[in-house]
Protein backbone atom coordinates (compact mmCIF):
# COMPACT_ATOMS: atom_id res chain seq x y z
CA UNK A 1 0.00 0.00 0.00
CA UNK A 2 1.35 3.34 -1.14
CA UNK A 3 1.00 5.89 2.14
CA UNK A 4 0.39 9.50 0.96
CA UNK A 5 3.78 12.03 1.50
CA UNK A 6 3.59 14.15 4.25
CA UNK A 7 4.92 17.49 5.42
CA UNK A 8 6.00 19.35 8.39
CA UNK A 9 4.89 22.19 9.37
CA UNK A 10 4.67 24.77 12.33
CA UNK A 11 1.24 26.74 13.50
CA UNK A 12 2.22 30.12 14.69
CA UNK A 13 -0.01 31.91 16.96
CA UNK A 14 1.03 35.34 18.11
CA UNK A 15 1.29 34.77 21.90
CA UNK A 16 2.73 36.35 25.14
CA UNK A 17 4.57 34.28 27.75
CA UNK A 18 6.78 35.15 31.33
CA UNK A 19 9.99 35.16 31.15
CA UNK A 20 11.01 35.88 34.35
CA UNK A 21 8.85 33.39 36.30
CA UNK A 22 10.43 33.45 40.08
CA UNK A 23 9.92 37.29 39.73
CA UNK A 24 6.18 37.46 38.54
CA UNK A 25 5.81 34.83 41.35
CA UNK A 26 7.81 37.25 44.31
CA UNK A 27 5.74 40.12 42.58
CA UNK A 28 2.18 38.22 42.98
CA UNK A 29 2.78 36.81 46.50
CA UNK A 30 3.31 40.81 47.84
CA UNK A 31 -0.07 41.55 45.92
CA UNK A 32 -1.97 38.91 48.13
CA UNK A 33 -0.20 40.43 51.34
CA UNK A 34 2.32 36.98 52.18
CA UNK A 35 4.08 39.03 54.99
CA UNK A 36 0.80 39.35 56.84
CA UNK A 37 -0.31 35.53 56.21
CA UNK A 38 2.61 33.52 56.80
CA UNK A 39 5.10 34.33 59.89
CA UNK A 40 8.70 32.74 60.92
CA UNK A 41 8.67 28.79 61.87
CA UNK A 42 5.11 28.34 60.08
CA UNK A 43 4.41 24.67 57.93
CA UNK A 44 2.78 25.58 54.91
CA UNK A 45 1.42 23.07 52.41
CA UNK A 46 1.65 23.42 48.38
CA UNK A 47 -0.40 21.54 46.54
CA UNK A 48 0.93 20.19 43.12
CA UNK A 49 -0.77 17.86 40.65
CA UNK A 50 -0.32 15.29 38.27
CA UNK A 51 -0.74 17.46 34.99
CA UNK A 52 2.29 18.28 32.23
CA UNK A 53 2.34 21.95 33.12
CA UNK A 54 5.04 24.12 32.05
CA UNK A 55 7.19 25.61 34.08
CA UNK A 56 6.14 23.70 36.74
CA UNK A 57 8.96 22.44 38.92
CA UNK A 58 10.44 26.09 38.69
CA UNK A 59 6.87 27.52 40.00
CA UNK A 60 6.97 25.21 42.50
CA UNK A 61 10.43 26.11 43.81
CA UNK A 62 9.87 29.81 43.32
CA UNK A 63 6.77 29.77 45.52
CA UNK A 64 8.61 27.41 48.31
CA UNK A 65 11.25 30.19 47.92
CA UNK A 66 8.98 32.38 48.98
CA UNK A 67 7.94 30.45 51.56
CA UNK A 68 11.22 30.52 52.54
CA UNK A 69 12.09 33.88 52.69
CA UNK A 70 9.38 34.51 55.27
CA UNK A 71 11.30 31.98 57.50
CA UNK A 72 8.47 29.42 57.00
CA UNK A 73 9.21 26.04 56.04
CA UNK A 74 7.34 24.92 52.58
CA UNK A 75 6.42 21.21 51.51
CA UNK A 76 4.98 20.01 48.87
CA UNK A 77 2.05 17.65 48.86
CA UNK A 78 0.35 15.68 45.62
CA UNK A 79 -2.81 17.07 45.07
CA UNK A 80 -4.37 14.79 41.96
CA UNK A 81 -7.27 12.39 43.82
CA UNK A 82 -6.88 8.99 42.77
CA UNK A 83 -3.79 9.32 39.94
CA UNK A 84 -0.31 7.73 40.72
CA UNK A 85 -2.44 4.21 41.59
CA UNK A 86 -4.13 5.75 44.35
CA UNK A 87 -1.05 5.55 46.92
CA UNK A 88 1.15 7.75 48.46
CA UNK A 89 3.90 5.89 46.61
CA UNK A 90 2.76 6.01 43.57
CA UNK A 91 1.79 9.92 43.59
CA UNK A 92 5.37 10.45 44.83
CA UNK A 93 6.60 9.23 41.56
CA UNK A 94 4.46 11.08 39.67
CA UNK A 95 6.01 14.25 41.13
CA UNK A 96 9.15 13.23 40.16
CA UNK A 97 8.09 12.21 36.85
CA UNK A 98 7.20 15.56 36.08
CA UNK A 99 10.39 16.89 37.21
CA UNK A 100 8.90 18.18 40.92
CA UNK A 101 11.60 16.43 43.30
CA UNK A 102 13.16 17.41 46.83
CA UNK A 103 16.23 18.12 45.40
CA UNK A 104 15.05 20.97 42.51
CA UNK A 105 12.52 22.51 44.95
CA UNK A 106 14.43 22.45 48.13
CA UNK A 107 11.38 21.33 49.98
CA UNK A 108 9.96 17.76 51.48
CA UNK A 109 6.84 16.05 49.41
CA UNK A 110 4.67 14.70 52.11
CA UNK A 111 2.28 12.17 50.62
CA UNK A 112 -0.54 10.41 52.33
CA UNK A 113 -4.02 9.17 51.08
CA UNK A 114 -5.01 10.07 54.75
CA UNK A 115 -7.72 12.64 54.85
CA UNK A 116 -10.03 14.51 57.27
CA UNK A 117 -13.61 14.92 57.20
CA UNK A 118 -14.15 18.98 57.12
CA UNK A 119 -18.39 18.38 56.66
CA UNK A 120 -20.40 17.74 54.12
CA UNK A 121 -22.24 19.90 51.01
CA UNK A 122 -26.26 20.69 51.17
CA UNK A 123 -26.62 17.69 48.92
CA UNK A 124 -25.00 15.59 51.50
CA UNK A 125 -21.40 15.10 49.59
CA UNK A 126 -18.49 14.35 52.55
CA UNK A 127 -15.64 16.95 51.82
CA UNK A 128 -12.06 15.37 52.39
CA UNK A 129 -8.86 17.35 53.14
CA UNK A 130 -5.37 15.52 52.94
CA UNK A 131 -3.86 15.04 56.65
CA UNK A 132 -0.99 16.67 55.47
CA UNK A 133 -2.48 19.82 54.68
CA UNK A 134 -5.15 19.75 57.30
CA UNK A 135 -2.15 19.55 60.10
CA UNK A 136 -0.22 22.43 58.34
CA UNK A 137 -0.25 26.32 59.67
CA UNK A 138 -1.09 27.28 56.22
CA UNK A 139 -1.80 25.95 52.80
CA UNK A 140 -0.86 27.49 49.30
CA UNK A 141 -3.75 26.13 46.23
CA UNK A 142 -1.90 25.93 43.37
CA UNK A 143 -2.99 24.76 39.97
CA UNK A 144 -3.58 25.21 36.34
CA UNK A 145 -7.25 27.19 35.22
CA UNK A 146 -8.15 25.28 31.66
CA UNK A 147 -10.74 23.74 29.89
CA UNK A 148 -11.45 19.92 31.35
CA UNK A 149 -11.94 17.28 29.20
CA UNK A 150 -14.95 15.45 30.51
CA UNK A 151 -17.46 18.34 30.07
CA UNK A 152 -17.69 22.95 29.59
CA UNK A 153 -19.09 24.82 32.85
CA UNK A 154 -18.08 28.03 34.48
CA UNK A 155 -15.56 26.60 36.40
CA UNK A 156 -13.45 23.61 35.03
CA UNK A 157 -10.06 22.54 36.21
CA UNK A 158 -8.46 25.61 38.17
CA UNK A 159 -7.99 25.44 42.10
CA UNK A 160 -11.38 24.82 43.07
CA UNK A 161 -11.10 21.44 41.59
CA UNK A 162 -6.97 21.23 43.24
CA UNK A 163 -8.89 22.08 46.14
CA UNK A 164 -11.44 19.49 45.95
CA UNK A 165 -10.56 16.38 44.34
CA UNK A 166 -6.65 17.20 44.56
CA UNK A 167 -6.95 17.61 47.74
CA UNK A 168 -9.55 15.09 49.03
CA UNK A 169 -7.67 12.47 47.26
CA UNK A 170 -9.34 9.16 46.36
CA UNK A 171 -12.29 9.70 48.72
CA UNK A 172 -12.99 12.64 47.54
CA UNK A 173 -12.30 11.48 43.88
CA UNK A 174 -14.39 8.34 44.42
CA UNK A 175 -17.57 10.14 46.37
CA UNK A 176 -17.80 13.24 43.59
CA UNK A 177 -17.10 10.77 40.46
CA UNK A 178 -19.67 8.38 42.06
CA UNK A 179 -22.19 11.00 40.72
CA UNK A 180 -21.08 10.92 36.92
CA UNK A 181 -20.71 13.92 35.55
CA UNK A 182 -22.98 15.46 37.89
CA UNK A 183 -20.75 15.13 40.43
CA UNK A 184 -17.51 16.66 38.91
CA UNK A 185 -19.63 19.32 37.00
CA UNK A 186 -21.96 20.30 39.11
CA UNK A 187 -20.91 19.33 42.84
CA UNK A 188 -17.19 19.74 43.06
CA UNK A 189 -17.45 24.00 42.99
CA UNK A 190 -19.11 23.97 46.36
CA UNK A 191 -17.16 20.63 47.56
CA UNK A 192 -14.27 22.95 46.67
CA UNK A 193 -15.47 26.18 48.27
CA UNK A 194 -16.41 24.20 51.79
CA UNK A 195 -12.65 23.24 51.51
CA UNK A 196 -11.73 27.28 50.80
CA UNK A 197 -13.72 27.90 54.03
CA UNK A 198 -12.88 25.65 56.35
CA UNK A 199 -9.34 24.78 55.87
CA UNK A 200 -5.94 26.93 56.35
CA UNK A 201 -5.79 27.97 52.60
CA UNK A 202 -4.09 31.27 52.78
CA UNK A 203 -4.18 32.25 48.65
CA UNK A 204 -4.50 30.21 45.51
CA UNK A 205 -1.61 30.86 42.75
CA UNK A 206 -3.62 29.94 39.71
CA UNK A 207 -1.52 29.31 36.17
CA UNK A 208 -2.85 30.28 32.88
CA UNK A 209 -0.98 28.41 29.71
CA UNK A 210 -1.09 29.75 25.59
CA UNK A 211 -1.62 28.35 22.62
CA UNK A 212 2.20 26.45 22.90
CA UNK A 213 1.27 25.46 26.48
CA UNK A 214 4.02 28.19 27.24
CA UNK A 215 3.13 29.70 30.86
CA UNK A 216 1.09 33.05 30.04
CA UNK A 217 -0.44 34.25 33.69
CA UNK A 218 0.38 33.50 37.34
CA UNK A 219 -1.99 34.69 39.34
CA UNK A 220 -2.25 34.95 43.01
CA UNK A 221 -5.61 35.67 44.23
CA UNK A 222 -7.11 35.95 47.58
CA UNK A 223 -8.85 32.76 49.07
CA UNK A 224 -12.27 34.83 49.13
CA UNK A 225 -12.28 35.40 45.38
CA UNK A 226 -10.66 32.05 44.28
CA UNK A 227 -13.89 31.35 42.59
CA UNK A 228 -15.01 34.73 40.89
CA UNK A 229 -11.94 35.26 39.48
CA UNK A 230 -11.42 31.89 38.38
CA UNK A 231 -14.31 32.24 36.24
CA UNK A 232 -13.07 35.15 34.07
CA UNK A 233 -9.30 32.80 34.06
CA UNK A 234 -11.58 29.68 32.69
CA UNK A 235 -12.85 31.94 29.40
CA UNK A 236 -9.04 33.49 29.35
CA UNK A 237 -7.77 30.38 29.06
CA UNK A 238 -10.70 29.27 26.27
CA UNK A 239 -9.48 31.83 24.14
CA UNK A 240 -5.65 30.91 24.81
CA UNK A 241 -6.31 26.41 23.87
CA UNK A 242 -4.50 24.97 20.41
CA UNK A 243 -6.26 23.54 18.23
CA UNK A 244 -5.67 21.15 15.02
CA UNK A 245 -5.40 23.46 11.58
CA UNK A 246 -8.34 21.40 10.48
CA UNK A 247 -11.79 20.28 11.11
CA UNK A 248 -11.99 16.98 9.46
CA UNK A 249 -9.60 14.31 9.22
CA UNK A 250 -9.90 10.72 7.84
CA UNK A 251 -6.53 9.64 9.90
CA UNK A 252 -5.27 11.60 12.83
CA UNK A 253 -1.88 9.95 14.50
CA UNK A 254 -0.28 10.56 17.89
CA UNK A 255 2.68 9.89 18.50
CA UNK A 256 2.16 9.54 22.56
CA UNK A 257 -0.31 9.72 24.73
CA UNK A 258 -0.26 9.89 28.55
CA UNK A 259 -1.27 11.41 31.65
CA UNK A 260 1.27 13.99 31.34
CA UNK A 261 -0.06 15.38 28.26
CA UNK A 262 -3.60 15.19 29.60
CA UNK A 263 -5.66 13.79 32.59
CA UNK A 264 -7.84 11.45 29.66
CA UNK A 265 -4.28 10.86 27.86
CA UNK A 266 -5.53 12.12 25.13
CA UNK A 267 -6.65 15.64 25.40
CA UNK A 268 -10.22 15.62 24.52
CA UNK A 269 -10.66 19.32 23.27
CA UNK A 270 -8.38 18.66 20.66
CA UNK A 271 -8.98 15.52 19.50
CA UNK A 272 -12.97 16.15 19.95
CA UNK A 273 -14.00 12.99 21.54
CA UNK A 274 -15.60 12.71 25.02
CA UNK A 275 -17.37 9.12 25.28
CA UNK A 276 -18.83 9.91 28.73
CA UNK A 277 -21.83 8.72 29.29
CA UNK A 278 -24.91 11.39 29.06
CA UNK A 279 -22.42 13.92 27.33
CA UNK A 280 -22.89 15.57 23.90
CA UNK A 281 -19.75 14.93 21.59
CA UNK A 282 -18.16 17.88 20.33
CA UNK A 283 -19.14 18.91 16.83
CA UNK A 284 -15.64 19.61 15.45
CA UNK A 285 -13.09 18.49 15.28
CA UNK A 286 -14.57 15.03 12.93
CA UNK A 287 -11.98 12.46 12.65
CA UNK A 288 -12.97 9.11 11.30
CA UNK A 289 -10.07 7.20 13.25
CA UNK A 290 -7.59 7.98 15.94
CA UNK A 291 -4.37 5.61 15.82
CA UNK A 292 -2.54 6.05 19.44
CA UNK A 293 1.06 4.70 18.74
CA UNK A 294 2.80 4.91 22.06
CA UNK A 295 2.46 5.51 26.35
CA UNK A 296 4.46 8.15 27.80
CA UNK A 297 7.07 6.55 30.47
CA UNK A 298 5.89 9.43 32.63
CA UNK A 299 2.12 7.70 32.59
CA UNK A 300 3.55 4.66 34.68
CA UNK A 301 1.50 2.30 32.83
CA UNK A 302 -1.79 3.85 33.06
CA UNK A 303 -3.19 3.94 29.27
CA UNK A 304 -6.53 5.63 30.40
CA UNK A 305 -7.82 7.38 27.66
CA UNK A 306 -7.07 4.75 25.06
CA UNK A 307 -10.49 4.02 25.01
CA UNK A 308 -10.77 7.30 22.83
CA UNK A 309 -8.68 5.96 19.73
CA UNK A 310 -10.14 3.44 17.35
CA UNK A 311 -6.04 1.63 16.77
CA UNK A 312 -3.48 0.80 18.82
CA UNK A 313 -0.02 -0.67 18.49
CA UNK A 314 1.62 -3.63 20.25
CA UNK A 315 4.47 -1.43 21.57
CA UNK A 316 1.57 0.23 24.06
CA UNK A 317 -0.37 -1.89 24.91
CA UNK A 318 2.35 -4.06 26.36
CA UNK A 319 3.14 -0.64 28.55
CA UNK A 320 -0.28 -0.94 29.91
CA UNK A 321 -0.32 -1.52 33.91
CA UNK A 322 -4.06 -2.64 33.78
CA UNK A 323 -4.21 -2.33 37.70
CA UNK A 324 -2.99 1.19 37.59
CA UNK A 325 -5.23 2.00 34.92
CA UNK A 326 -8.47 0.41 36.46
CA UNK A 327 -7.99 1.93 39.42
CA UNK A 328 -7.91 5.38 37.61
CA UNK A 329 -11.03 4.67 34.97
CA UNK A 330 -13.23 2.53 38.04
CA UNK A 331 -12.70 5.96 40.15
CA UNK A 332 -14.05 8.44 37.43
CA UNK A 333 -16.52 6.07 36.22
CA UNK A 334 -15.89 6.86 32.35
CA UNK A 335 -15.26 3.24 31.70
CA UNK A 336 -14.85 3.68 28.24
CA UNK A 337 -12.26 5.18 28.00
CA UNK A 338 -10.01 2.44 29.07
CA UNK A 339 -11.59 -0.06 26.09
CA UNK A 340 -8.60 -1.14 24.40
CA UNK A 341 -8.68 -0.38 20.67
CA UNK A 342 -7.88 -3.00 18.14
CA UNK A 343 -4.31 -3.84 18.48
CA UNK A 344 -1.56 -3.71 15.62
CA UNK A 345 1.89 -5.12 15.15
CA UNK A 346 3.10 -1.89 14.71
CA UNK A 347 2.29 1.67 12.95
CA UNK A 348 2.74 0.83 9.81
CA UNK A 349 0.16 -2.02 10.22
CA UNK A 350 -2.42 0.76 12.00
CA UNK A 351 -2.03 2.76 9.52
CA UNK A 352 -2.86 0.14 6.58
CA UNK A 353 -5.57 -0.76 8.90
CA UNK A 354 -7.02 3.12 8.93
CA UNK A 355 -6.76 2.77 5.29
CA UNK A 356 -8.57 -0.23 4.48
CA UNK A 357 -11.44 0.79 6.97
CA UNK A 358 -11.32 4.26 5.18
CA UNK A 359 -13.94 3.47 2.51
CA UNK A 360 -13.33 4.42 -1.36
CA UNK A 361 -10.80 7.30 -0.19
CA UNK A 362 -7.35 6.78 -2.27
CA UNK A 363 -4.69 6.94 0.50
CA UNK A 364 -2.99 9.26 -1.65
CA UNK A 365 -5.57 11.81 -0.97
CA UNK A 366 -6.54 11.42 2.23
CA UNK A 367 -6.51 13.70 5.02
CA UNK A 368 -4.13 12.82 7.31
CA UNK A 369 -2.30 14.45 10.27
CA UNK A 370 0.19 13.62 12.25
CA UNK A 371 1.07 14.78 15.98
CA UNK A 372 3.66 14.25 19.00
CA UNK A 373 1.06 14.12 21.68
CA UNK A 374 -2.16 16.31 22.45
CA UNK A 375 -0.01 18.78 24.38
CA UNK A 376 2.00 20.12 22.01
CA UNK A 377 0.35 20.38 18.98
CA UNK A 378 2.45 23.45 17.36
CA UNK A 379 4.93 21.28 14.89
CA UNK A 380 3.09 18.55 13.06
CA UNK A 381 2.70 16.40 9.61
CA UNK A 382 -0.10 16.62 7.09
CA UNK A 383 -0.76 15.13 3.84
CA UNK A 384 -0.32 15.89 0.61
CA UNK A 385 -3.69 17.18 0.78
CA UNK A 386 -3.80 19.22 3.49
CA UNK A 387 -0.47 20.34 2.95
CA UNK A 388 -2.02 22.04 -0.40
CA UNK A 389 -4.58 23.66 2.02
CA UNK A 390 -2.57 25.15 4.45
CA UNK A 391 1.12 25.81 2.70
CA UNK A 392 -0.09 29.17 2.16
CA UNK A 393 -1.93 30.35 4.95
CA UNK A 394 -0.54 33.16 6.98
CA UNK A 395 -0.02 31.49 10.25
CA UNK A 396 1.44 28.34 8.87
CA UNK A 397 5.21 27.76 8.31
CA UNK A 398 6.46 25.29 5.97
CA UNK A 399 9.55 23.27 7.79
CA UNK A 400 10.05 20.13 5.81
CA UNK A 401 8.12 20.07 2.25
CA UNK A 402 6.38 16.73 1.45
CA UNK A 403 8.63 13.45 1.46
CA UNK A 404 7.59 9.72 1.73
CA UNK A 405 6.59 8.70 5.38
CA UNK A 406 9.66 7.26 7.63
CA UNK A 407 9.51 4.05 9.61
CA UNK A 408 12.23 2.36 11.81
CA UNK A 409 13.53 -1.02 11.23
CA UNK A 410 10.24 -2.41 13.68
CA UNK A 411 7.73 -0.18 11.52
CA UNK A 412 7.30 2.86 13.80
CA UNK A 413 7.65 6.46 13.15
CA UNK A 414 10.86 7.61 13.47
CA UNK A 415 10.62 10.45 16.12
CA UNK A 416 9.58 13.88 14.96
CA UNK A 417 12.92 16.72 15.68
Amino acid sequence: MLFPKMAKIKQHVVVESIDDIAGKIAEEVIRVQIDEKIKANMEIAITVGSRGIANIPLIVKSVADEVKRRGAIPFIIPAMGSHGGASAEGQIKVLESLGVTEDFTGCEIRSSMDVVELGKTKEGIPVYIDQYAYDADGIIIMGRIKPHTDFSSKIESGLLKMASIGMGKHKQALALHSHGIKGIRDMMPAVGNIVLEKSKVLFGIAIVENAHEETAIIEAIETKNIEQRERKLINIAYELMPSLPVKELDILIVDEMGKDYSGTGLDTNIIGRLRVLGVDEPETPQINYLIASNLSEASHGNALGIGLADLTTKRLFEKIDIKVMNENVITSTFLDRAKIPIVLDNDIDALKTAFRASWGINPKEAKVLRIPNTLYIGELYVSEVLFQELKNEKNIEVLEELQEMRFDQDGYFLPMK
